[in-house]
């Protein structure tokens, strides 16, 4: 088992608020960090202290939204959802032929049928049958013991920040896609699915129905990545480079700033 591995084993727990404390301080975060969890069973999921079950009919991105906008904890089923376009994605409906077909979304996001069916199919989503529920709950409540990912919305200037602390220790090259429309495909699908950092570029209907702001990319990330990312950046804080990103001027000789930040 290399270092790397050692590193990246699940702890026995996890201080959340100091984790999350930890964060805002190193990104200044304006949204709440949050966790996603899948159950096997509705009963698992109600058993989550203080949840709420929702009264109207939703998309997952406004649950999501209500625990990262509004700090509620939310438990949800496929029934609460709007369609399967939603609940295929994180397992709660089966990626059959209907769904495959990407029939609703021809003409509307894509020209042909051929072009929305290939949409469908570049989707990551978790596999069907193993879960029954989700659900979402602010970081720093530790209702969900641990989540399955973390949901961090950040600026693409603090998501650089967040990427350069993971990649301080143990690099390594994150390669992410982009499906375009249905883009928590690339988020939270991906990293429910493969078990790692996934970012993504919130789509069209994250920004409409999930309150996701114009300035806001979405990291889904396991939570045992956490304790490493924030130690980059701690030791990247100590070498000045930190956020926010001081602006050097761009005319300005730009050989001092470089002397200290890149060496040589």
């Amino acid at each position: 088992m290399s270092s790397d591995d050692i590193a990246l084993e699940d702890p026995q727990s996890y201080d959340w608020p100091k984790l999350v404390d930890d964060l805002n301080g190193l990104l200044r975060l304006k949204t709440t960090p949050i966790g996603m969890k899948m159950f096997a069973t509705v009963e698992e999921m109600a058993a989550v202290p203080r949840l709420r079950r929702p009264k109207d009919i939703h998309t997952t991105d406004q649950i999501v939204a209500q625990a990262a906008r509004l700090g509620w904890t939310v438990g949800i089923t496929a029934t609460d959802l709007v369609g399967a376009q939603c609940s295929t994605v994180i397992g709660l409906s089966p990626r059959d032929d209907r769904w495959l077909s990407g029939k609703n979304m021809a003409g509307v996001w894509f020209e042909t049928i051929e072009d929305s069916a290939q949409h469908q199919a570049a989707m990551d989503t978790v596999p069907f049958g193993k879960y029954q529920a989700m659900a979402v709950s602010p970081l720093t409540s530790g209702r969900l013991n641990p989540p399955d990912i973390c949901l961090i919305y950040a600026t693409p200037g603090q998501m650089i920040i967040l990427i350069n602390g993971l990649q301080w220790s143990g690099y390594k090259k994150f390669d992410w896609s982009v499906v375009g429309e249905s883009s928590c495909a690339d988020s939270w699908g991906r990293a429910l699915a493969t078990g790692e950092p996934s970012l993504s570029i919130p789509c069209f209907a994250e920004r409409r129905y999930g309150g996701v702001l114009d300035d806001e990319l979405l990291m889904a990330i396991p939570p045992k990545y956490l304790p490493r990312a924030i130690a980059g950046m701690a030791r990247l804080a100590a070498n000045g480079l930190r956020y926010p990103i001081p602006q050097y001027g761009i005319q300005s000789d730009a050989r001092a700033g470089l002397a200290v930040s890149y060496g040589g």
